[in-house]
């Protein structure tokens, strides 16, 4: 109902839809789709893992995003829960053929583009950076945030409430998002320890 996988006929990529019912949603059930996206966007799986359980705050079910939508037509789209602005850029940068409301029926979609974000996103930070926050957690506040943000906060600009409310989830939910590859998926680096 809902969680099973999409079949090619209906030209979605195979992973499960969110649950419509609250309570049923985990992003661990993306951990396959993760690792692959996260590998052939060159950025790490945790991160790309960890920013999904740090947007699982709201319902992802297709319906209840596209009533969102309705009451607040500026709303984000998909698992990954990206705004119109950011998908654009990722679209026009990769040559997409996809839309943006093709992030709310599609999981595996929001996936590759999210992943594919936080590439282009690694790509302008700046290596050398405050040694307060993590690459990682740079990344993540450029995704919540946007890429000006992220390089003001990589100089030492601090960050607003939201943008540290943003980064407190994300290290909260770093663990659990390891978690969730380390059973589900397969992160990079791997299978040259796997015996």
């Amino acid at each position: 109902m809902g969680r099973g996988p999409t079949s090619a006929a209906d030209g979605r990529s195979g992973a499960p839809t969110p649950p419509l019912l609250p309570g049923g949603y985990d992003p661990a059930d993306y951990a396959g789709t993760v690792a692959r996206a996260a590998e052939a966007a060159g950025v790490s799986p945790v991160l790309l893992m960890t920013v999904l359980h740090n947007e699982a705050y709201k319902p992802h079910h297709p319906l209840l995003e596209l009533l969102w939508q309705w009451w607040k037509p500026g709303a984000s789209f998909g698992v990954a829960n990206m705004h119109r602005a950011a998908f654009e850029s990722v679209r026009r940068a990769h040559g997409l053929s996809g839309r943006w409301q093709d992030l709310r029926d599609d999981p595996a979609f929001a996936v590759r583009v999210a992943a594919l974000h936080l590439g282009d996103l690694d790509r302008v930070l700046p290596r050398r950076h405050v040694r307060q926050y993590s690459r990682d957690e740079l990344l993540a506040l450029g995704y919540n945030a946007g890429e000006r943000n992220m390089r003001a906060f990589a100089r030492g600009v601090p960050p607003g409430p939201m943008a540290r409310s943003y980064l407190r989830r994300f290290r909260a939910c770093r663990s659990r998002a390891a978690d969730a590859l380390a059973d589900g998926g397969r992160p990079r680096g791997t299978d040259a320890v796997a015996g």
